[in-house]
């Protein structure tokens, strides 16, 4: 009888990489991530000197080495032996894998089989790999990992029928019972590429295990995956009724929520928090609920409380800081702000930049100009620039400020695209929009497919009433832009607003609207069109919703219009009294007031 020496003439890279990869694919956990030590036929003398070497998840701690096959160093096992050996020292994984897998099926070796999946499975030889693993599991019944590494491997070819019965078995023996197991799987299947293949799967496990939570968020999961958000919201409000106090299920269910009712998201989180106050990843799933409905005051409250508990976590004061600033509330921006870069946070550049901002909302212009002159050359770099120059405009100084954004140093051409856009921006601030027109132009002369470029254009031409460039811009741009909804809602909107084509404008705005649902401008030209083409009524509707998301000045003289239209002067004279207060001098708001009301 033989020990088979250490499989050390196989590639180091192989060596390095075969633990990772076999474990990536086990199902339930519990394979050993060591190095794969030698595959030994028969105990003997030098077992005893290295147990510490045995890992604790090996596939032979639990076996009685008494009880393995003693095999006889036939000349034929020595061959398919050598043969895997050389190869693999010659890097032929292929033929080194085919060898022990051979090797496999004629000693019924669970050692053997267990290495001749794992060098299959790193010659990605799957279907070889899982004709081992069957021999491994097979020669050693009792032993969890040649199962999961069979369940696994059958998982990950698509296999999901075969792969049932071995599954069952995990999850009946799982030593951390079936609900670890369905956690597991569902990571598994994450990847998965039929998607209702794997949500039968999990629904054919889970019918075994009607009250257990983990196996309602798992088909929750997988239905998710397929596209079945019915029964996704389904099964995750059962795991969350089995189990009231599950945060990993309540932050599932509202993350489908979300998609179609983020109030609804909102309430279950809220009602959770409160009832499990010290739920962390909860409260701050609910923090970010709030944040996406624009519940800024709400959600500073929900980030300060988990800063309490925290108060070194920097990404909560980072969060507070912003959440600060977006109400207005000075002080306490600059004070999170200004103690952040006393700390370890990593981004000290955006707390700059932040610290410009609050001094420029405050119109401290020189302070705001000393925090963006400190942002380095890294990820904040442009907007840095792009922000000093346009402090120095209010400043008056409109040459110094095109000066300072021809200095910045932009590494790439999208960083030059943006620089040229920002100079035309101020020109625009200047009331200049012709030397931006012109500019702008100049650019696409050297990048004439830029879509950044083609769109400002157009907006600046539509400045200048030069309506022929707006269209050929716009038009180009949907032509190297498809999928451009906003391209599609201006040139709509510029047909509408001069009421010129407006089935065509309309057919342009609802091609944006499918494109983007949810934004605000686009659903803003959808109610003007339909005012246009004289449904005030429907256009209400659009309207109402698009300044709700978004009450800019001119969504707000739109819905003044339709409302005075209507015939509702009093609630059309409170929309523009509103806006106008907060932007007394926008072009489109005064000239709608003074036409309709002279």
């Amino acid at each position: 009888m033989i020990r088979f020496p250490a499989f050390s003439s196989f590639p180091a890279r192989a060596l390095r990489l075969l633990p990772a990869v076999f474990l990536s694919l086990t199902v339930f956990g519990g394979c050993a991530s060591d190095r794969p030590k030698a595959v030994a036929a028969t105990p003997s003398a030098a077992d005893s000197e290295t147990p510490a070497e045995q890992p604790q998840g090996s596939a032979l701690e639990s076996e009685n080495r008494e009880n393995l096959p003693k095999q006889e160093l036939t000349q034929n096992i020595l061959y398919e032996f050598l043969l895997a050996e050389i190869a693999g020292q010659r890097g032929n994984v292929t033929l080194a894998a085919q060898a022990y897998v051979d090797l496999a099926k004629q000693t019924r070796d669970p050692r053997i089989a267990r290495r001749a999946t794992e060098i299959a499975l790193y010659a990605r030889m799957n279907n070889a790999a899982i004709e081992a693993a069957k021999i491994w599991y097979e020669s050693e019944p009792g032993s969890q990992r040649p199962l999961q590494a069979l369940a696994g491997l059958l998982v990950a070819s698509g296999r999901y029928d075969e792969a049932v019965p071995y599954l069952k078995k995990l999850l009946a023996g799982a030593p951390n019972g079936p609900g670890n197991g369905f956690m597991q799987l569902t990571r598994t299947l994450a990847n998965a590429q039929d998607k209702s293949a794997a949500l039968k799967l999990v629904r054919n496990l889970a019918a075994d295990y009607p009250d257990l939570p983990q196996a309602h968020l798992a088909v929750a999961q997988a239905a998710a995956g397929a596209g079945d958000e019915q029964l996704a919201l389904k099964e995750a409000e059962k795991a969350l009724q089995l189990q009231p106090d599950w945060e990993i299920a309540v932050l599932f269910e509202a993350q489908l929520l979300q998609k179609g009712s983020p109030a609804q998201a909102a309430a279950l989180l809220q009602d959770f928090v409160q009832k499990h106050p010290a739920a962390r990843e909860a409260r701050l799933g609910y923090a970010r609920t709030l944040v996406a409905q624009k519940r800024f005051a709400d959600a500073r409250v929900e980030f300060e409380r988990l800063m309490a508990d925290a108060p070194d976590n920097t990404d909560l004061a980072f969060a507070v800081a912003l959440l600060s600033l977006q109400l207005k509330d000075y002080d306490a921006a600059e004070k999170h702000l200004k103690q952040l870069l006393d700390t370890s946070y990593r981004d000290k550049d955006g707390v700059r930049l932040y610290l410009g901002q609050v001094a420029e909302e405050r119109n401290n212009l020189p302070e705001a100009l000393h925090w963006y002159g400190e942002v380095g050359e890294g990820e904040q770099y442009i907007q840095a620039q792009i922000r000093y120059a346009g402090v120095l405009l209010k400043q008056g100084k409109l040459d110094a400020a095109r000066d300072h954004l021809h200095q910045a140093a932009a590494r790439n051409s999208r960083q030059r695209v943006q620089l040229i856009l920002a100079e035309a921006q101020l020109l625009r601030d200047a009331n200049q929009p012709k030397a931006a027109f012109d500019l702008v132009g100049h650019a696409l002369d050297r990048l004439p497919n830029d879509p950044d470029l083609l769109y400002d254009y157009a907006m600046l031409a539509d400045k200048i009433d030069r309506v022929d460039v707006l269209e050929a811009s716009l038009r180009k741009l949907i032509e190297l832009r498809p999928e451009h909804a906003h391209a599609y809602n201006a040139l709509g909107y510029s047909l509408a607003d001069r009421n010129e084509r407006l089935p065509e404008a309309r057919e342009l705005i609802e091609k944006a609207l499918k494109l983007a649902p949810d934004d605000a401008f686009i659903i803003d030209s959808m109610g003007w069109v339909l005012y246009r083409q004289g449904k005030p009524k429907d256009a209400l509707g659009y309207l109402r919703r698009a300044f709700s998301d978004q009450p800019d000045p001119e969504i707000a003289a739109h819905l003044g219009e339709v409302l005075w239209v209507l015939g509702r002067h009093d609630e059309a004279e409170r929309v523009w009294q509103d806006a106008a207060q907060k932007n007394p001098t926008n072009e489109t708001l005064v000239n709608t007031i003074k036409r309709l009301k002279r």
